[in-house]
C-alpha cells in the first residue's frame, strides 16, 4: 500500500503542473480548470489513467479541448472514468462508426451480458450510448463532421438502441405470456414510429424520443405458448409499458432516453399502443391540423416490412389529402401565435434559437405548411420527413425558387449547428440578438410571403 501511495503521489506531482500550465494559458481557464480538476479528482486512485495522461502527450491536450467545448463530455468522463479508455485505446477519438454499423456494434456489445440480467443489460445500453456519443461529440467539436452528419449519427444510434430495447421487452413478455397467435415465423406485428427530431433524422444531444407504437393484432387474437394466456391487445399494451419502463429506469449510468408519447392518437387520453387501422382512422378523420403537421416529421424506425409499408401508406395518403389553403394557413398561424404568446423570449437583447420569430420553429412550420398544402398536387412532397429534403422537394416541384430553397436550408443548418454546440455546453438555446440577424430576416420574409 505504501508503494502504491508513493507511486500515485509521484505521478500526480508530475501531472498537475502540466495540467495547470496548459489550462491557465487559455482565455477560458476559469471554465476549463474546474472541469479538469473534477476529472482528476475522480481518477486520483487510478494510477494507470494518471500515468497515461502524463506519458501520452496527445491525450491531455485533446481532453482539455473537449472539456472546454463541452461540459456534457467533462461530466460524463468524471462520472464514468472508463470513458477515458476511448481516448487511450481507440486509434482516433473522432473515428465514428459507419451509420449501418450501430446495430451490429450494439449487439456485439450486449453479447457479453447474460440475457436474464436485465439491469446489467440496461446499464450496458447506457454505457454503449455514452461511449458512442463521446465519439460523435468529439467529431463535432473537432470539426470532423458537419451538423447534418452529427444528427445522422445520433439518430442511427438511437434507432439501434430502440431495437435492442424492443427485443429485450419482447423476450420478457413472451416468456410470461407467450406470443400473439396471429403471428407467423419470426414476426412480431409491432412497429415503432418516430416523431419530432428522431422522425426528422435531426436528433440532438439532449433530444427526447417522440414515439408512437402500432400493432396489427385482430380483435379476437390471444397469446399462446405460455402457461398464462392474455389477449393480444393486452400483450401489446404491456409491451409498450415495458419499453417505456426500460427507457425510464434510472440506473447507476443514468436514464437511457426520455420518451414522450403525447403525440399518439388522442394524446395522453389515448392508449399507449394503437392498431394500424385505428391509427389510420384517427389520422384521416379526427386529427387536428397540428397533428397533421407532426405527421410530416414521422418515420417507422422499428417493425416488420409489412407494418412499415402500411404506416408509410397511411402517412402519405393523410399528408396528400386536399386542404383549403386559406384555412390551413390560418390554422397554422393561429397555432404559431399561441406558441409566441406562451413560449417566446421576452428579452429583446436575446434570441431564442428555437422559439422566437425567425428561429427553428418558424422554419419547421414553413416546411410543414408546404407539405400539407402541396402534397395532393405533388406526391413527392410527402416522401421525406426531414426539413432539408422537404425544401429540396419544394424546389424540384417549383414551389420555392432555387435561391429561396438554398437560403432556407442555410438558415436551418446554421441555427441547428449553434443549438448543437450549446447543447454540448448544457446551455439554453438562447444567444445575443445580434446573431443570425440576416437569417431571421429572411425567414420572416418567407413567412410573410406564405402566411401574410
Amino acid at each position: 500500500k505504501l508503494s502504491i501511495g508513493v507511486r500515485w503521489r509521484n505521478v500526480l506531482l508530475k501531472l498537475m503542473p502540466k495540467i495547470l500550465d496548459m489550462v491557465c494559458s487559455r482565455a477560458d481557464y476559469l471554465l476549463v480548470l474546474p472541469r479538469m480538476l473534477n476529472i482528476i479528482d475522480k481518477i486520483t486512485m487510478r494510477t494507470t489513467y494518471l500515468e497515461l495522461l502524463q506519458e501520452r502527450e496527445q491525450i491531455l491536450p485533446l481532453l482539455i479541448t473537449l472539456c472546454s467545448q463541452s461540459i456534457m463530455i467533462a461530466e460524463q468522463i468524471a462520472g464514468y472514468p472508463m470513458l477515458l479508455d476511448e481516448l487511450i485505446i481507440q486509434n482516433s477519438l473522432t473515428q465514428v462508426l459507419a451509420l449501418e454499423q450501430y446495430k451490429t456494434a450494439l449487439n456485439d456489445y450486449l453479447i457479453r451480458i447474460p440475457e436474464e440480467d436485465e439491469e446489467a443489460l440496461i446499464d450496458a445500453l447506457r454505457q454503449f450510448k455514452q461511449s458512442q456519443i463521446l465519439h460523435i461529440a468529439a467529431a463535432d467539436i473537432l470539426g470532423v463532421l458537419p451538423v447534418m452528419k452529427i444528427s445522422d449519427h445520433l439518430t442511427y444510434l438511437a434507432e439501434a438502441i430502440i431495437g435492442a430495447v424492443v427485443n429485450m421487452a419482447w423476450k420478457s413478455l413472451s416468456q410470461r405470456f407467450g406470443v400473439p397467435d396471429h403471428l407467423t415465423d419470426a414476426e412480431r406485428g409491432f412497429a415503432v414510429i418516430a416523431y419530432g427530431k428522431l422522425g426528422g433524422i435531426e436528433l440532438g444531444y439532449n433530444s427526447d424520443l417522440d414515439l408512437v407504437f402500432l400493432h396489427n393484432a385482430p380483435q379476437d387474437s390471444e397469446t399462446t405458448g405460455a402457461r398464462k394466456s392474455i389477449s393480444s391487445h393486452q400483450f401489446y399494451l404491456k409491451l409498450a409499458q415495458k419499453i417505456n419502463s426500460i427507457f425510464n429506469l434510472n440506473t447507476s449510468a443514468g436514464v437511457l432516453y426520455e420518451v414522450d408519447m403525447r403525440l399518439r392518437p388522442s394524446g395522453e387520453a389515448g392508449l399507449l399502443v394503437s392498431t394500424v387501422s385505428a391509427y389510420e382512422t384517427y389520422q384521416q378523420n379526427e386529427a387536428w391540423t397540428w397533428e397533421s403537421q407532426a405527421l410530416v416529421r414521422t418515420r417507422g424506425v422499428y417493425g416488420s416490412p409489412d407494418l412499415a409499408q402500411a404506416f408509410e401508406q397511411i402517412r402519405r395518403t393523410t399528408l396528400a389529402m386536399s386542404r383549403a389553403s386559406g384555412q390551413l394557413r390560418r390554422e397554422i398561424c393561429e397555432m404559431r401565435y399561441k406558441m409566441y404568446q406562451h413560449l417566446s423570449h421576452t428579452d429583446q437583447t436575446q434570441f431564442d434559437l428555437k422559439k422566437d420569430k425567425g428561429g427553428i420553429t418558424d422554419i419547421e412550420f414553413i416546411a410543414q405548411c408546404l407539405v400539407l398544402e402541396y402534397a395532393h398536387q405533388y406526391p413527392q412532397m410527402a416522401v421525406w420527413s426531414d426539413n432539408v429534403r422537404i425544401f429540396d422537394s419544394a424546389v424540384e416541384c417549383g414551389i420555392l425558387s432555387c435561391d429561396d430553397g438554398e437560403k432556407l436550408k442555410h438558415c436551418y443548418t446554421a441555427i441547428r449547428n449553434r443549438i448543437h454546440h450549446l447543447n454540448l455546453l448544457r446551455s439554453p438555446s438562447v444567444v445575443s440578438a445580434d446573431e443570425f440577424v440576416e437569417e431571421r430576416a429572411f425567414v420572416a420574409q418567407i413567412w410573410q410571403r406564405i402566411f401574410g
